[in-house]
């Protein structure tokens, strides 16, 4: 296969995998169920296929302790395990080569790369690449490569399936009328989507609490900042972290994100391995200030090194915590 192919039809994804004879899957750094639930959805319709396949991601070195039980988990192996030379590499819910992490050499080694996303910042960094950017989640991409390809959605691929797309829904608050329906067919196989759904946004370990009140305890207001619209942030520090994991961390921008009078949140999260290197999350939402359009974070992302979704997006930095906010605060609009 020669060349760049990029799409949203499902079927340039079919064409690859059907011909694959040996698959690894990628996750992005710092799994979510999205990509996790992608990447082992994925495994198992080619594991049952006879396709020799492996799931894996760069760091941590273990998944998330809400995914552990996902289906699937059989074919995950660490990143030092993975294949260096395969035939059809595919990475699931990877805006960019960076969110591989050490994984991104692993590229160099394949006859093919397939690029599964739904971020409209993804970077076609694949030789094929399927991009849907209407799509509420990268599992329901693949729900429709599942279908293109004539793949039936038994019960342990919908749980994965549903894993991404509650999550990346927010519990379906932010869901268009095709992942209520993607949801209700999922849930016709008989998984528990209650269950599910506490088991990976409403079961934290006591400590969670405690580096709650530490951390929203940091938080400051730039009511004049984005134009008005206002920017909420927090400091989550290396030892804010201690006994906790890093869906908890994750877990801190749902909450500063309610805040009233700010249509922007971020959370600056300090590396656990140096002090001077920080992850960011971005949130926006519509409020009615000015055009009453909700503000791009993934361009702002995009603009700092980074990427998302225009109301979630995030991205990598280093510096001072005065340096962070700096430079976020110059690349949000203008009065």
């Amino acid at each position: 296969m020669t060349g760049v192919r990029s799409s949203a039809d499902p079927a340039v994804a079919v064409q690859v995998l059907a011909a694959a004879r040996s698959v690894t899957v990628l996750c992005h750094v710092q799994p979510d169920a999205d990509t996790l639930g992608s990447g082992l959805a994925l495994a198992q319709v080619l594991h049952r296929r006879g396709v020799p396949v492996q799931v894996s991601f760069a760091e941590p070195a273990d998944p998330p302790a809400s995914m552990r039980t996902l289906p699937g988990v059989n074919h995950l192996v660490a990143a030092a395990d993975v294949a260096e030379q395969v035939d059809v590499l595919v990475t699931v819910d990877c805006g960019s080569v960076d969110r591989l992490g050490v994984l991104a050499d692993r590229i160099d080694g394949a006859a093919t790369v397939l690029v599964i996303d739904h971020h409209r910042s993804n970077t076609r960094f694949g030789g094929v690449n399927l991009i849907d950017e209407t799509a509420d989640s990268t599992t329901s991409v693949l729900a429709r490569v599942f279908d293109t390809w004539g793949e039936p959605i038994d019960r342990d691929i919908a749980h994965c399936l549903y894993a991404g797309l509650v999550t990346d829904t927010g519990c379906f608050r932010w869901g268009g009328p095709g992942s209520h329906a993607l949801a209700d067919r999922l849930l016709a196989t008989g998984i528990d989507g209650a269950g599910i759904t506490r088991t990976l946004m409403d079961t934290h370990p006591f400590g969670w609490l405690s580096m709650l009140s530490r951390v929203l305890g940091s938080a400051r207001l730039e009511p004049r900042a984005a134009a008005g619209a206002g920017l909420v942030y927090v400091f989550v520090l290396a030892e804010d972290c201690r006994g906790v994991g890093s869906e908890e961390v994750e877990s801190v921008i749902d909450l500063v994100r309610t805040t009233a009078e700010a249509d922007v949140a971020a959370v600056f999260k300090q590396s656990r391995t140096a002090a001077d290197r920080w992850t960011v999350s971005l949130r926006s939402r519509d409020s009615g200030v000015g055009t009453g359009d909700a503000i791009d974070v993934a361009q702002v992302a995009t603009r700092l090194g980074g990427g998302g979704h225009r109301y979630a997006s995030g991205y990598s930095t280093t510096g001072t915590p005065r340096d962070l906010v700096a430079g976020l605060l110059a690349e949000l609009p203008a009065a």
